[in-house]
């Protein structure tokens, strides 16, 4: 008897979330663990297979919580990626120290998601966000700016402060800045003993002293069982003296987005629209837009852009998704188009892609998902951008 009650005890442990706590401070192991078999078939190519985790959902992290007294908290928050289907671990993903208080919101340093990706429309409107059915880097739903590299499900801002609001009459907002400097971080931005330019080596943003940022806003209410919302931002990112130079750019990046949202009852309706300018880091076709290698974050055969802004050139996209609850599966089906303007190197494209499918909640941390995406370009004459179909199925849990 004693016996079982010892076991009974164990597994009871096993099955809580991983929480510590010692005087005031609360630490939380978390993560998740993704495997999806995914086929991507481009025109012209060969169809390519994989079972893993392209888009990084999978993760692991500590996040501690110390109260201080009088409402003030004090936060720190480490996560770390890897992939399912190799034996790579990833890269790292957000680590930032913060101090919080319900009255006035919380402040974060260090390396953060962009509030286009997790606050104000992006990811947070997309339901088949982190799988190869996602909408980043295939019409719509992009992240900028990150030191213009911010672009996509795996990408996050380094050296940065964000504000997050507290939810005041159903609005709130969110900002981030980051250090003209900061791309300096990047492990691409090596420089030559031999060189004597001061600047950035990588088609990176934000030099010179100057600083990207990023506002978001959004407003939330409940009216009649229906559940309204609305949210828009703004984006800076800017140019420094290499890419001036070396490439020929002469503005800052700017991104403008807005969008709604409405349910009721089972159902679900969201879109948004971005119109980009000069596009410079985050709107382009860096890797982590596009559905890159698993294990080293670089581009392969699998990997398509078609969210992607020509380099200093203009555009906008759309987003639009619907999903009906039945039970614990639901039922979704979303599109969106990405139009780019010609430069003088490049051509004038435009991308547009649907895609349906069924998230099947096993319980409230594991889930089935599969569904079907096509995405169709114009102009397949004149650019490397190609027709191609996905296929997906696959299993999350998160603890």
């Amino acid at each position: 008897m004693k016996k079982k009650l010892i076991s009974l005890a164990v597994a009871g442990v096993l099955a809580a979330p991983m929480v510590v706590s010692a005087q005031g401070t609360n630490v939380t192991l978390f993560g998740s663990v993704q495997a999806e078999y995914a086929t991507v078939n481009k025109d012209g190519q060969s169809s390519q297979a994989l079972i893993g985790d392209d888009t990084g959902r999978s993760r692991m992290g500590m996040h501690v919580t110390e109260n201080l007294g009088g409402g003030l908290k004090a936060k720190a928050h480490v996560e770390y990626g890897f992939s399912t289907g190799s034996g790579a671990l990833g890269v790292a993903r957000e680590r930032w120290v913060a101090l919080a208080n319900d009255s006035w919101g919380e402040v974060k340093f260090g390396r953060v998601q962009s509030p286009f990706k997790d606050f104000a429309g992006g990811m947070t409107i997309d339901p088949f966000a982190y799988t190869t059915l996602q909408a980043a880097g295939s019409g719509g739903t992009m992240t900028a700016s990150a030191n213009g590299l911010g672009s996509g499900a795996q990408s996050f801002v380094n050296s940065a402060v964000r504000y997050d609001s507290p939810r005041v009459e159903g609005f709130s907002f969110a900002g981030i800045l980051m250090p003209g400097d900061s791309n300096r971080l990047d492990p691409a931005n090596i420089i030559p003993g031999s060189d004597t330019f001061q600047g950035s080596a990588s088609n990176s943003g934000g030099e010179d002293g100057e600083w990207d940022f990023q506002v978001a806003g959004k407003y939330e209410a409940q009216v009649a069982g229906h559940n309204l919302g609305a949210f828009g931002g703004y984006s800076r990112d800017n140019i420094s003296t290499r890419q001036r130079t070396n490439l020929g750019l002469n503005n800052n990046e700017h991104v403008w987005r807005g969008g709604l949202m409405w349910g009721f009852q089972n159902f679900k309706l969201s879109g948004q629209y971005e119109r980009v300018s000069n596009a410079v880091g985050a709107a382009t076709c860096s890797n982590a837009a596009a559905l890159g290698n698993p294990g080293t974050g670089s581009l392969d055969s699998r990997s398509h852009c078609n969210s992607a802004m020509n380099l200093g050139g203009d555009g906008h996209l759309w987003f639009a998704s619907g999903q009906y609850d039945w039970g614990n599966t639901s039922i979704i089906a979303q599109g969106g188009m990405s139009d780019a303007n010609a430069t003088a190197t490049a051509l004038k494209h435009e991308v547009s892609t649907f895609t349906v499918g069924l998230i099947h909640n096993l319980s409230k941390r594991s889930s089935l998902f599969g569904g079907y995406q096509r995405g169709m370009v114009d102009d397949k004459a004149a650019n490397p951008l190609r027709d191609h179909n996905t296929y997906s199925v696959g299993m999350r849990h998160n603890f």
